[in-house]
């Protein structure tokens, strides 16, 4: 049956539109099913993918990770999502108290991505330190413009995290498969990157995330097909989130935004066959996520489509398209 699904993706890995493909899918009975095609890897070295290769997850961080943990410590009564950052981060614009429109945004303005920071900054260019790249990232007057989908919301919210934590991103459980890298595992390759000087393997590919150590709100997890779709099923079944986190996941509050993540629409990348009360996410490594709570199933399309370079068009939407309709039609 998943062959059906997988369909699509292992066309595009046989016309070299992507090194290689995982298509995870877990139901709300517990069945999982796992197809995987292609290579973990081109060059320097040749590499067969297989099921235990872990991926750089890329933004899926921004919903596995940093969406969970912040809703978790809301939980906890540790932080109130309509207050704002500055509870966690008092010296955020801390030279301009009185105005800076920074110091108004609330943690529930960043998981919904209704602020007006800009979608992305070269923050890697300003620097090496990574503790001198934090403070440059609070104490920036960022640029305003419309609402977009920004990673400058999910750096912040992963310091946030931090300060109040007192510990690390990596520090906190994500259970088995799940983790910042180096992964303990064999790791997919991403990009020749240009910066660095080699191919990113095992290494985080974001640009900014690398710089800022590593382990950020936006990027920095990896993981593994199966570590993915058990954190898939904790949703599908409740076991991974409390009632109070599960409305803030469905429920819009800006167009299709929820806390984290998106919530389906006409043409998005879960394709138009799941039900309305489905959510995903993506990953810009060429991974993805979606979660069909009425039909009760979930599915992961791991790949490596910036292997070895961005600069390419590879067909990522039209596929992830395909294969949610598959999936939603099985």
């Amino acid at each position: 049956m998943i062959d059906r699904a997988f369909a699509s993706a292992a066309a595009a890995v046989a016309a070299g539109r992507i090194p290689g493909a995982t298509l995870g899918i877990v139901w709300a009975d517990g069945r999982r099913a796992i197809r995987t095609a292609g290579m973990a890897a081109l060059v320097p070295e040749p590499e067969i993918l297989t099921e235990d290769h872990w991926f750089d997850l890329a933004s899926l961080t921004k919903v596995i990770a940093t969406t969970r943990i912040i809703l978790t410590l809301a939980d906890q009564g540790r932080l109130d999502l309509d207050r704002p950052l500055t509870d966690a981060i008092p010296d955020l614009r801390q030279y301009d108290v009185a105005s800076a429109a920074e110091r108004r945004l609330t943690f529930r303005d960043c998981l919904a991505h209704r602020t007006f920071l800009p979608a992305v900054e070269p923050i890697y260019t300003y620097g090496g330190d990574p503790d001198r790249l934090r403070a440059f990232v609070l104490q920036r007057e960022w640029r305003h413009g419309q609402m977009v989908y920004s990673d400058i919301n999910f750096i912040l919210l992963g310091i946030a995290i931090e300060r109040l934590t007192g510990a690390p991103l990596s520090a906190w459980p994500l259970g088995d498969g799940l983790g910042y890298g180096p992964p303990s595992g064999p790791a997919v390759a991403t990009e020749a990157c240009t910066w660095r000087g080699r191919v990113m393997k095992g290494e985080v590919h974001d640009e900014n995330c690398f710089a800022l150590g590593g382990a950020t709100g936006h990027a920095g997890l990896f993981g593994t097909v199966a570590g993915v779709l058990d954190f898939a099923a904790g949703l599908l079944d409740g076991s991974g989130v409390t009632s109070t986190m599960m409305a803030a996941i469905r429920t819009p509050l800006r167009d299709h935004r929820t806390c984290g993540w998106e919530k389906s629409f006409k043409g998005w990348h879960g394709g138009d066959v799941c039900s309305a009360e489905t959510i995903g996410h993506t990953g810009f490594t060429g991974t993805g996520l979606w979660v069909d709570f009425d039909a009760g199933v979930a599915w992961t399309l791991l790949t490596n489509r910036v292997h070895p370079t961005r600069h390419r068009e590879t067909g990522i939407l039209e596929l992830r398209r395909a294969t949610g309709e598959a999936v939603s039609q099985l």
